[in-house]
């Protein structure tokens, strides 16, 4: 049986960090995100304007997908966390299966739009997260742009939890856990 790819997806400030940090710490599988690569950039290259930030975040998307792709060749089930678009990603995590093969099974984080405008704020005024984010940019698109809490699941097969992150203390994670483990082993 090939090993399992267990994608957190989600847009920004839906939780999927915690939530993919959690998953890792209770399957005891190794965690890659967008935003470990996406820091490293940052710090070896520099960070400036939105259309940079993007650039090292696509750099970033195929530096995860190239060490999942060690993890399943090697036979390892691994955990990403990314914001993938639908599109992109779904074609990127598609010429991974056809690399090596896999088991696909999302965790898609959504949370209510007024909560995520409000952790983004939070963040964009906070000082957690890299500078190289710009979450003040970050924030004035979402401002713009009409509110959404959600993205569409990656049309890859295999089993999809949607995991509602409005409220984390709500959050039964250990039934979810219970749940993957019958979906990875």
């Amino acid at each position: 049986m090939p090993p399992a790819l267990i994608i957190v997806n989600g847009l920004p400030a839906t939780g999927k960090t915690m939530l993919a940090q959690l998953l890792a710490t209770a399957l005891g599988l190794p965690l890659f995100s967008k935003d470990m690569f996406k820091e490293i950039l940052f710090d070896t290259l520099g960070w400036g304007e939105r259309a940079w930030s993007r650039r090292l975040g696509i750099a970033s998307i195929a530096l995860l997908v190239r060490v999942a792709e060690a993890e399943l060749v090697a036979g390892h089930s691994c955990i990403v966390e990314c914001n993938f678009d639908p599109a992109l990603g779904l074609a990127q995590l598609n010429a991974l299966g056809a690399r090596c093969p896999f088991r696909p099974v999302q965790v898609l984080c959504v949370t209510d739009p007024a909560v995520r405008r409000e952790r983004q704020r939070q963040r964009a005024q906070g000082s957690a997260r890299h500078p190289g984010h710009l979450e003040a940019v970050l924030l004035g698109e979402t401002d713009a742009a009409p509110p959404v809490g959600r993205l569409e699941p990656l049309a890859l097969g295999g089993a999809l939890f949607e995991v509602d992150t409005t409220d984390p203390a709500a959050l039964d994670v250990g039934a979810l856990v219970e749940r993957l483990r019958g979906e990875i082993y």
